[in-house]
């Protein structure tokens, strides 16, 4: 039987009442001594249970057959995975399952015995990106069905059912547009009226509620069940599950081309060989990581949660997560367990390398807030007693996404933390995507929102950067994700040669890779629009800042609508830039180059196109790179340029969030091939400026002098000067004008800016950013990778066979070839919408009444005068065919937050499908038009 200490405040008392005992010394030193999340299981499947450390433990389970092994360490293993916590036991046993070979798991104490055994365990269905509905799905199915079948033994799921209410419309918008998404992947959810709340959850007080959103089929998972049925199936598809055994050290050694690799796991019961070892140690990855000399950008954070005394009628209702409140209520037998996220949240600087199944005292100055909102959404928590508490150590990260992934500096070391409290409820489809990364080199999914690369090694090792962009986003967990959204911390950490130009401009500046870039212009508003240093929003007895013109400036998109000023202000830039000309400063994209002897071999082997020119002069190609599945990996530019040495080198330009994982996949793809060859990353040295639109190649014609601009053929380059400064223009466009970028060192961009500007305003032209330029390329009809283009999506449904050439090999060649006499399973289409509404993405696609898709990215198109998508209409029943006739002649709809707008769909883009514009040819008639919408914003 299992025996619990209880911290009973005993019997009904007010809040008041409450919140004195809860501040007082006494009760401050009162520590709980069990998990209340392992009793519902326990008590639910009658296990034995014993004391570990204090805490009650369920043996039982390691004393079946196949499960735990105590016995002796293998000598030699084909992956180990470190961390015996939901995420840990999720990989061993798809890596068991996919054939992996000799898979082995070590646990430093127990199973679960780091923030797994503590966690709330929560399952929400429908959350903000589609992946991460992917990635919760399948978990769900293995808690549900998957691992019952394989083990025959419960997970300890307990469907409950979830709901998110909302007190606004903002955020009641923010539900719909979740639950118009959860549509593609078959997530029931309601939409839900106050007094229809009340129906189903009758404590809540729903006086100030605008609505909610309710998903069914959400619930909650046990960590003992899970993990326990986890190396239960993993054992029995041939895995190894050794506890009490910490990793003491990783050992790595050079191959003979100078890489590192992973070459063992040293423990307490002695060393394993291997070539692959998966970080799965929550809290504790860093010390791993330490081992090799590798960075893990996660901190820790005391995160608590309590358990209120029985509360009647509690026991049929569902979860709750109370959002504007940062407070989730969980359902627990009849107890509600009480918890969120506050703003001054406790930092643990360090966590003991042997902590386990331990808590911390909880700090009642700070969790208090939670309570105090409880009461108002269930007035019952106000009258019942605290049964018990939890504070445990829970990892964070910069961005509130987990860190997947290989290292790039030391091949076959896997990332498998900081996943941000969710590690349950993420944990059996991480573990697969990580499976799949370990024997395929990729994950099924698009996970680069969650690949380690994504952050840019000189940030992700500042400590005080991690700090500060940690709390944020542990502070806004729970806020309302709008499209446009700014972070308030870690800015200013990289700058372009421009910046304090641009800034005394009126720019507004968006982070993107720590990079402070253009994301539109303020210039009649004399404001310092620079962001400030770091609040903590008022945390930790600081101040707020007061007067803060950035902040002030970055609430006006806090909206699902257009957002009013800030979307002037964009379009008279986007239709400046149709008319006349305007500047954008690029900078921030990444600069990549191939150099060596074998350099036109390399890149005959990476793009899908020819891009050594042949008898083309100082040629620019438009290339993709693919994976061996024919998956895109990135849609990009390569120049074929000469070195100072007179040597060819291949110069590209990436986007500046994916300049790690771009220089990641050239490396590994061109390692082991035993080319002369390398890959230079030259970001920091250089700057882009773009010059875009009708009038461009006239005020770059009066600043050049000397060299004839006019005869530069499209997707060439010239070598030249601007006020005397060396620079390479390149007669290109990401926004399908007659445009030109100019290549130049740092020191060289504000000199040749200063001077294209100058000449630049005798013809009306203006400064552009980022938010201006997304919205012109999506216009014409440009991809977007990571968006309209990503790892999952091939050139066939993309719509791109036309950058592969035929006859030639190259990575995804062969998968390429094959698709040539398929049919797609879906297809990239273009949507505009008449109505006047704000579409970001994500948004339902509807053809004859059923779902075929959804959008992948979506702007206002200011030359057309109304929302643009892009998105894959699936080829099934509905459209039998890849045949374009029978795709467009549907009746389509796209539904954006419920609400369902009738749409036109298109092979292209209407705006401009032939690109004359780009070769300058243009129609007065045209930019008569284009104008008089300019002139009425």
């Amino acid at each position: 039987m299992l025996k619990t200490f209880h911290i009973n405040l005993s019997g009904h008392f007010s809040y008041q009442r409450w919140s004195r005992l809860a501040n007082s010394h006494y009760y401050r030193s009162l520590r709980p001594s069990s998990s209340p999340t392992a009793c519902s299981f326990y008590s639910t499947f009658g296990k034995d249970v014993t004391s570990v450390k204090g805490v009650p433990y369920d043996t039982s389970l390691h004393k079946e057959k196949g499960g735990v092994i105590h016995g002796t360490l293998p000598a030699e293993a084909d992956a180990v995975v470190i961390g015996g916590g939901s995420v840990g036991c999720s990989t061993a046993y798809h890596l068991a399952k996919m054939g992996a070979g000799r898979v082995l798991l070590l646990e430093k104490d127990m199973l679960t015995a780091g923030t797994t055994w503590h966690t709330a365990g929560l399952l929400w269905r429908l959350v903000s990106h589609d992946f991460e509905m992917e990635v919760t799905e399948h978990t769900r199915k293995l808690m549900t069905e998957v691992l019952k079948e394989e083990t025959g033994q419960e997970t300890g799921w307990v469907q409950t059912g979830g709901m998110f209410t909302a007190y606004t419309k903002e955020r009641m918008d923010s539900y719909k547009a979740m639950a118009t998404l959860g549509k593609n992947f078959g997530i029931e959810s309601h939409v839900l009226t106050p007094a229809e709340i009340s129906d189903i959850h009758p404590l809540l007080d729903v006086s100030k509620l605008t609505g909610a959103v309710y998903s069914p089929l959400d619930g909650t998972m046990d960590p003992s069940g899970t993990c326990m049925t986890y190396t239960k199936a993993a054992s029995k598809y041939g895995a190894q599950i050794v506890e009490n055994c910490p990793v003491i050290d990783v050992t790595t050694e050079e191959d003979s081309l100078g890489i590192r690799r992973v070459s063992s796991v040293v423990t307490n019961q002695g060393t394993i060989k291997t070539k692959n070892v998966i970080n799965c140690a929550g809290v504790w990855a860093p010390y791993i990581g330490q081992m090799i000399g590798i960075n893990v950008p996660q901190v820790t954070f005391r995160h608590a949660y309590v358990v209120t005394e029985a509360i009647e009628g509690v026991s049929k209702v569902p979860n709750v997560r109370d959002h504007d409140g940062s407070v989730y209520l969980k359902r627990q037998g009849d107890t509600l367990q009480v918890g969120g996220y506050e703003a001054n949240p406790v930092y643990c600087d360090k966590v003991e390398k042997d902590f386990a199944f331990g808590l911390y005292d909880l700090d009642w100055d700070v969790f208090g807030r939670h309570i105090e909102i409880a009461c108002d959404i269930v007035p019952a928590v106000g009258q019942s007693g605290i049964r018990s508490t939890v504070c445990g150590p829970e990892s964070f990260t910069p961005d509130r996404s987990p860190l997947l992934g290989e290292s790039p500096e030391v091949r076959g070391f896997f990332f498998g933390s900081g996943f941000n409290s969710g590690g349950m409820m993420l944990g059996g489809g991480a573990g697969r995507e990580i499976a799949h990364w370990v024997l395929n080199g990729k994950p099924e999914l698009n996970l680069f929102a969650w690949d380690v690369r994504r952050f840019p090694s000189h940030v992700a090792t500042n400590k005080a950067w991690l700090k500060a962009k940690s709390h944020e986003a542990y502070a806004k967990h729970y806020c309302i994700a709008y499209h446009h959204d700014q972070p308030l911390a870690g800015r200013n950490s990289r700058h372009l040669a421009l910046h304090e130009t641009l800034l005394r401009r009126g720019c507004f500046f968006e982070e993107k890779h720590g990079w402070e870039r253009p994301g539109y212009f303020v210039p009649d508003e004399k404001k310092n629009l620079s962001p400030l240093e770091y609040d903590y929003y008022g945390s930790y007895n600081g101040e707020k800042h007061e007067n803060y013109p950035y902040r002030d400036q970055l609430e006006q998109d806090y909206t699902f609508d257009y957002p009013g000023k800030v979307h002037s202000r964009i379009g008279k830039e986007c239709l400046t830039c149709r008319t006349s000309a305007c500047m954008i400063d690029t900078s921030y994209m990444g600069k990549l180059f191939i150099t060596g002897p074998d350099a036109s071999r390399a890149a005959r082997h990476i793009f899908s196109r020819d891009v050594t020119g042949g008898k083309k002069i100082r040629p620019c190609t438009y290339t993709l790179m693919l994976n061996d599945r024919g998956g895109i990996e990135s849609d990009l530019v390569v120049a074929k340029v000469e070195s100072k040495k007179g040597e060819t080198e291949y110069y590209m330009t990436v986007g500046g969030t994916t300049t790690e994982y771009c220089k990641g996949h050239l490396s590994d793809n061109l390692r082991g091939l035993g080319l002369n060859c390398n890959v230079e990353d030259r970001t920091e040295a250089m700057a882009i400026l773009s010059l875009q639109g009708p009038k461009s190649c006239a005020i770059l014609q009066n600043v050049l002098g000397k060299d004839d601009i006019t005869k530069l053929r499209f997707s060439r380059w010239m070598a030249s000067k601007i006020a005397g400064f060396p620079a390479i223009i390149m007669r290109l466009s990401f926004v399908g004008e007659l445009g030109f970028e100019i290549h130049c060192a740092n020191e060289y961009a504000k000199p040749i800016y200063e001077a294209v500007m100058e000449e630049g305003g005798k013809h009306g032209a203006c400064d552009m950013g980022y938010r201006a330029m997304e919205s012109l390329s999506t216009e014409v009809g440009f991809h977007h990778w990571g968006h309209s283009v990503r790892t999952d999506d091939t050139p066939l449904e993309a719509r791109l066979m036309h950058l592969c050439d035929q006859n030639a090999t190259y990575i995804g060649s062969d998968a390429v070839n094959k698709m040539r006499n398929q049919q797609p399973k879906k297809i990239l289409t273009c949507f505009t919408v008449d109505q006047p509404v704000q579409l970001f993405g994500h948004e339902t696609i509807w053809r004859n009444g059923k779902t075929v898709g959804y959008t992948r990215n979506a702007v206002h198109a200011y030359a057309l005068d109304k929302g643009i998508s892009f998105g894959y209409v699936d080829i099934g029943s509905d459209v039998p065919s890849l045949n374009n006739e029978v795709l467009l002649s549907g009746n389509y709809e796209i539904e954006r937050m419920g609400v369902r707008y009738p749409a036109t769909a298109h092979i292209n883009s209407p705006f401009d499908p032939e690109f004359k514009r780009m070769m300058g040819k243009y129609s007065a008639d045209e930019q008569n038009r284009l104008r008089n919408i300019l002139e009425k914003l």
